[in-house]
């Protein structure tokens, strides 16, 4: 079965979210890795955890606020949203910066680090339940009895816009770029990343966890499906279910899903801390997991670039003596 809408953001809605967070979000830094790693191919990280609150969700969470902000539909009751962590730092920081009331919904299960970076962009913060659908349904109620608007983490069309605009930034500094690495948790970045490659010619490599499998399983299924959700990655991974959105751009340009296990996500993870000297999440490690696992292997010639999607993290359990 193949999904097909007419409601799903196009291009011209990543142009539009282009302008409107420019000089709000952080170009993503791009450097090439060392020649011969992965014989003749050419690998670049692009370090999109260097936005302002620690991930790529900046982007999306700056269009949705914008977008409401010039639409004259934000109430007075703020924003609401219900996150593992990352999506609510961003629309947190996003909602500080205009001076906007932000309330987030996280699992208690979310990182101490997340909680407590939250609360410096003055959020209101509720931990409820174990898992991200307990918050989610959390911050429904709240939408409901406040009036807050709300936002989500990764299942809507401006979220996916604004992480478009992270492709065409890789593409402006990796001429001739053949394929494009990312982790998927809910589908957001990787939704929005489709949308742009499609445009711009690039292939797409969908990585997540073996035991967060939602966008896999839908894609075998050809239907959203539930997933069971456990693994290292979770905290930014653990969506039980990908949105319609994601599978959509997932069959349309027929991109390659792969799994990685835990074991070669920490092995990711700390090889960007020992030779990089690079602190990422568990769910960033995920996207260079597929390439130091051998799970994807690269053709003779071809330029990758392998998105580093996070950076809420607590480094101490990289540190080896």
């Amino acid at each position: 079965m193949t999904t097909t809408t007419d409601t799903f953001p196009t291009y011209d809605d990543v142009k539009a979210a282009k302008d409107r967070i420019h000089g709000i979000t952080r170009p993503a830094p791009v450097f090439e890795i060392d020649r011969n790693s992965f014989g003749t191919a050419r690998v670049f990280l692009a370090l999109d955890f260097m936005q302002f609150s620690g991930s790529f969700k900046d982007r999306g969470a700056a269009n949705f606020i914008s977008h409401h902000l010039e639409a004259g539909t934000m109430p007075d009751a703020g924003v609401v949203i219900a996150s593992g962590g990352n999506a609510g730092l961003a629309c947190a920081w996003a909602a500080q910066r205009h001076g906007i009331k932000a309330s987030v919904f996280l699992p208690t299960t979310a990182p101490a680090v997340k909680v407590a970076k939250l609360r410096t962009f003055g959020a209101d913060v509720h931990q409820v339940g174990t898992e991200y659908a307990d918050a989610a349904a959390a911050a429904a109620e709240h939408a409901a009895t406040t009036g807050a608007l709300a936002s989500h983490a990764y299942d809507h069309p401006l979220i996916a816009a604004g992480a478009a605009t992270l492709l065409p930034e890789i593409h402006d500094q990796v001429p001739g770029l053949d394929t494009v690495i990312v982790a998927v948790g809910g589908g957001g970045l990787f939704a929005g990343t489709a949308m742009a490659a499609d445009t711009l010619g690039v292939r797409v490599v969908a990585v997540e966890p073996e035991t967060c499998r939602a966008l896999n399983a839908a894609i075998e299924a050809g239907r959203v499906v539930d997933v069971e959700v456990d693994s290292i990655a979770a905290d930014s991974l653990g969506a039980r279910r990908t949105s319609e959105t994601a599978l959509y751009w997932a069959q349309r340009i027929q991109a390659r899903s792969i799994l990685v296990n835990d074991e070669a996500i920490c092995s990711a993870r700390s090889l960007l801390w020992d030779h990089r000297h690079l602190a990422v999440e568990h769910g960033a490690a995920t996207a260079l997991a597929a390439l130091t696992s051998g799970a994807y292997t690269p053709g003779d010639g071809e330029r990758v670039a392998v998105v580093l999607c996070g950076a809420n993290t607590d480094p101490s359990d990289l540190i080896t003596v």
